[in-house]
């Protein structure tokens, strides 16, 4: 007996030891997790830090937030407008699975629990919550839960969704704190990607702006510009549509000018009241004004099918002290996130910058118009008081030396010398009135084609080349001048129309006491469009009255056509 109790008295103390091995090996285990734990929040920090693109770093927060914790599902939600979940960003979940599933979820149920409640939230099972409703078809099963809310600047940026705990297990309170500590620091680095992309757009911003007043003030042509500009604002903006209505001269009206992006045939080229326009409420605003969803925006009563398929949008004046010249509109599909005061907080300033560049680039216009009218003064003066004197005195010695001139053949020639030189006078004199022309109230026909091929521009898309003979302003009468602009109307506009075509070539030629115009592009030909055959009749038959022709032809391979319309010059 006495033996056994020195035995039993012997195991205890050895089976304490054991147990306190034991216990001693379990809390080194669990410093050892801690410590580990610790180091893998610290690298998530310093790893969620380094990142400045704001979507790389709402990536890296959820898949972070997932290997902390041994969570087999994480995502996180953005809250938008009215507290609804503007971006989900899921992690565990494949790309078939989450088409399957469907639409975005909006922040109902228990998702939505955290964004009226932005507090730490661990359940056991989350069917089992007031505010659960329940998954969609094909949605994974999940149990287990754990939430935690995302400030930025003490205000609710998001929440950090994680569920089912690997290994069957529940979520416990020091996962709970490992993700609340990630939060803060998801907080920190969003804002610091926020900073950074809001410097990213202000630089992205200035240099369109740079862009388009140096092309502007360079002598870049002014649609050539425009067009550039839109193209900016919709990168920068990230907008699916852009257009740009400028203010008609001397109306109310507005005509799209330019349209790039979804739907952009359906607004270009239009003529458009003020009233009921989207456009128009931006020039009556005298400011930016925006919508949730363009089509069914109050403001818009005129042609709300023309923003069909489309959704936010801004319209934004492009004016300056001496009025108001357009208005630069843009527009995401519908669906898509409304734009913010980020993006387009620096939009008037840079539609603002591009009205005062088209303003400046217009009086250099006008500049360069008034010393080319001055060089034309000077030149005529010149050819009056030198050229024309000379070659009268010229004229003058031939004839009082054809007397002395025996020889038939001799006096014949000098004849002839002195003609030509009458007639060389004649055509000098001629050119001075063409160069003085400009003194009239109204601009001669070479002015008026230029202005003409401008305002075609427009709606082509392209400057026509144009190739000018003769003395058009000299010899083409002022009644001959209006019926030739009208044709160059009609064809041009039967080129937008129909043609299809890339490049026009506009021929205005005086000679041998007719005046020839001619219009060519590299379109499909006449044989595609054969309704432009009723535009056709009316230049014919202006022609006809003016004792003129009109010829249409077509290129060998079928694309192309060359419209050439004549007329006898007549009295001027």
């Amino acid at each position: 007996m006495g033996g056994d109790g020195r035995r039993d008295g012997a195991g205890l103390p050895r089976l304490r030891l054991d147990e306190l091995l034991e216990e001693l090996q379990v809390r080194i285990e669990a410093v050892r997790g801690t410590r580990d734990r610790l180091q893998g929040l610290l690298e998530a920090v310093l790893s969620v830090g380094r990142e400045l693109d704001l979507a790389q770093v709402l990536r890296r927060i959820v898949e972070a937030a997932v290997v902390l914790v041994d969570a087999e599902y994480g995502a996180l939600g953005v809250i938008g407008q009215q507290q609804k979940l503007a971006q989900f960003i899921p992690v565990g979940v494949s790309d078939e699975v989450w088409a399957a599933i469907g639409d975005l979820p909006s922040g109902h149920g228990l998702l939505g629990e955290l964004i009226r409640h932005p507090e730490a939230l661990r359940l056991t099972d989350l069917s089992e919550h007031r505010a659960s409703s329940g998954f969609p078809p094909h949605h994974p099963p999940m149990r287990t839960f754990l939430g935690a809310p995302i400030l930025v600047r003490e205000t609710v940026f998001g929440n950090l969704y994680l569920t089912e705990k690997r290994g069957g297990g529940e979520f416990d309170p020091e996962d709970e704190a490992v993700l609340s500590t990630l939060a803060v620091a998801a907080g920190v680095a969003i804002e610091n990607a926020r900073l950074y992309g809001e410097v990213r757009l202000r630089e992205r911003w200035l240099e369109a702006g740079a862009e388009i007043t140096s092309g502007l003030l360079s002598g870049v042509a002014e649609a050539e510009v425009l067009e550039v500009m839109l193209e900016r604002a919709r990168e920068i903006t990230g907008a699916d549509l852009g257009v740009v209505d400028l203010v008609v001269e001397g109306s109310s009206d507005l005509r799209g000018a330019f349209a790039m992006g979804q739907h952009a045939e359906t607004h270009r080229g239009l003529v458009l009241p003020r009233e009921g326009t989207f456009a128009g409420a931006a020039l009556s605003a005298g400011t930016l004004v925006s919508t949730a969803d363009v089509r069914k925006d109050p403001r818009i009563t005129y042609g709300p099918d023309r923003w069909e398929g489309l959704g936010p949008a801004v319209a934004v004046p492009m004016g300056t002290r001496e009025g108001m010249r357009g208005v630069l509109m843009l527009a995401r599909g519908a669906g898509r996130a409304p734009f913010t005061e980020v993006e387009t907080a620096p939009l008037l300033g840079f539609a603002g910058q591009a009205a005062l560049a088209m303003e400046l680039a217009e009086r250099r216009r006008d500049t360069e118009q008034v010393s080319l009218l001055e060089d034309r003064d000077r030149i005529a003066r010149d050819l009056h008081d030198l050229a024309i004197q000379r070659l009268f005195a010229t004229g003058m010695t031939l004839q009082s030396a054809q007397r002395f001139v025996q020889h038939p053949q001799a006096a014949e020639r000098l004849g002839r010398a002195v003609d030509d030189l009458d007639t060389t006078i004649k055509i000098i004199r001629s050119t001075i009135f063409g160069l003085r022309a400009h003194e009239t109230p109204s601009a001669g026909l070479r002015i008026r084609t230029v202005r003409a091929l401008e305002e075609a521009a427009q709606v082509l898309g392209f400057t026509p080349a144009l190739r000018m003979e003769g003395l058009i302003d000299v010899d083409v009468s002022a009644a001959l001048s209006e019926d030739a602009l009208a044709v160059l109307g009609e064809a041009l506009t039967n080129v937008a129309r129909h043609a299809q075509a890339t490049a026009v070539e506009v021929g205005l030629v005086v000679r041998e006491g007719h005046l020839r115009l001619s219009v060519s592009d590299n379109g499909i030909g006449m044989g595609a469009a054969t309704d432009r055959r009723s535009g056709l009749r009316n230049l014919e038959e202006r022609a006809e009255l003016l004792g003129g022709q009109l010829k249409v032809t077509g290129s060998q391979e079928g694309r192309g056509t060359r419209l050439e319309w004549r007329a006898p010059l007549g009295p001027r």
